[in-house]
């Protein structure tokens, strides 16, 4: 049985789909289910609620720009291992994506407003990267990733012990990342230069900073 090759005129309309249905609607998700299905909702304060809640909706926006990134990179990506494993990367965020939104709404709380802007900026980064070449583009998702895992070790701290189902979902977000950056790595990702590092951690903390609120 022949496998469907998809000329780059099928990617462009398979990468808008991906958009909309990441940004207003419902993603392809994987065969994975919520880690926090069928765990108990325990009792928090309105405060904590409210925190949480925030603190999810900056990793929704994350995750957002996680699709974007890895859509961006796909659509460049030159060697076809390098792309499919960027597929496979990018629908396993939508789980993510998946699991922070039914979190926040059972928290009360909302998604940012902000998603298309977020979603746009991170596609150009992911294609620029493309473009760059595969190492550079691979090198990028590493980094990404180990920003990624830093930054959920924050919010773990943050979160009561006794919220299972928003720690649980924290976690299994953790060993994916890390999990794609070594992925990355393994296929022959470069290490950025420390400029690029930099920046990089600079916009991820305009943009967490700005979601909080937005």
């Amino acid at each position: 049985m022949s496998v469907r090759e998809y000329t780059p005129i099928d990617r462009l309309f398979m990468g808008f789909d991906s958009a909309v249905r990441t940004v207003f609607g419902r993603p392809r998700v994987t065969e994975r289910t919520d880690p926090a299905q069928g765990l108990p909702e325990v009792e928090l304060s309105e405060a904590q609620r409210e925190h949480i809640g925030r603190l999810m909706r900056i990793n929704h926006s994350g995750e957002v720009c996680a699709q974007a990134l890895y859509q961006g990179q796909s659509l460049t990506a030159r060697l076809p291992a390098v792309r499919a494993g960027m597929e496979r990367a990018a629908q396993e965020e939508n789980d993510h994506l998946d699991w922070c939104e039914r979190r926040i709404g059972q928290l009360g709380g909302r998604k940012s407003l902000l998603n298309p802007l977020w979603y746009g900026a991170s596609f150009s980064i992911g294609a620029a990267a493309g473009l760059a070449g595969d190492k550079w583009s691979l090198g990028f998702v590493a980094e990404t990733e180990h920003q990624v895992d830093q930054h959920l070790r924050g919010h773990l701290s943050e979160v009561p012990l006794k919220d299972e189902k928003t720690r649980v979902i924290l976690d299994r977000m953790r060993e994916d990342e890390m999990r794609h950056a070594a992925l990355a790595l393994q296929g022959g990702g470069a290490k950025l230069p420390l400029p690029v590092r930099l920046g990089m951690r600079l916009a991820s903390k305009v943009m967490t900073k700005t979601v909080y609120r937005v």
